[in-house]
């Protein structure tokens, strides 16, 4: 090949090297950005697990609560269980409760405030499968007294289903996503709040549904994947100076 056809093609390859090195290295440091975002929220969340329970907030303040301003808050308040159809959640293991880690449900039931609002609990975890409902539906219904209780729990907010969530079965009252607001539509609890309180405290005497403290422990690979992106980067690099060496030394062959 002569020199004036070998530059275009050196050309184009470095072009797409440099663009490919490019694009390596702000994967790499859009890791290292999320990584950082991170170790923000782990932050955040470990001392808002730890803070004393405050109380509810008030009705008013509803709709200016967000997730990442007010998601796992303790909040403790007395309410009332109501009387109504409950809902099982399906869960394969919680990654925010160590006595959780197996297959099983979270009961979600409504609870009436005082002023007549109505807040969703996530009562707790049962251990059972998602074809028989009769541990749970006992136990729920013994939760439901008609008597005010003193709750002490964390703020959690919907779910958004993922696109292989399964739908709901409605027949026996099961989800497979903590979306509170659309299992209060269909069954027709009412308007709720627009979070939902995981419930820490009180548990029931026989321990079931199972409530508990949160143990946030959230993955965090982002160094690991930024290395990896930063390492592919190099290795292009030293790809592309391999393949002009032995173009070079290949020219320069009689």
């Amino acid at each position: 090949m002569n020199e004036t056809a070998r530059k275009p093609r050196v050309a184009g390859f470095m072009l797409f090297t440099l663009l490919l090195t490019a694009a390596f290295v702000a994967l790499g440091l859009w890791q290292l950005q999320r990584r950082a975002t991170k170790h923000e929220l782990i932050a955040a969340l470990t001392e808002r697990l730890a803070t004393a329970p405050v109380a509810l907030p008030p009705p008013a303040q509803w709709a200016v609560l967000t997730p990442a301003r007010d998601e796992f808050r303790r909040v403790s308040f007395t309410a009332t269980y109501a009387a109504l159809p409950d809902a099982m959640v399906y869960s394969s293991g919680s990654a925010v409760r160590k006595d959780a880690s197996g297959p099983g449900t979270w009961a979600f039931l409504p609870a009436r405030l005082a002023g007549g609002e109505i807040v969703v609990i996530d009562a707790g975890f049962v251990e059972n499968t998602m074809q028989d409902r009769g541990v749970e539906d006992r136990a729920v219904k013994k939760l439901v007294t008609g008597a005010p209780v003193a709750l002490t729990g964390y703020l959690r907010f919907p779910e958004a289903p993922g696109w292989l969530t399964p739908a709901e079965n409605r027949d026996k009252r099961l989800w497979f996503v903590r979306d509170h607001q659309a299992i209060a539509s269909t069954l027709r609890w009412g308007a709720v709040a627009p979070f939902y309180v995981d419930l820490e405290q009180p548990a029931p005497e026989n321990g079931i549904p199972r409530p508990g403290a949160l143990d946030v422990h959230l993955k965090d690979d982002h160094l690991q994947y930024a290395i990896t992106w930063f390492a592919l980067a190099g290795a292009v690099l030293i790809a592309f100076a391999v393949w002009v060496r032995t173009r070079r030394q290949s020219g320069a062959a009689p």
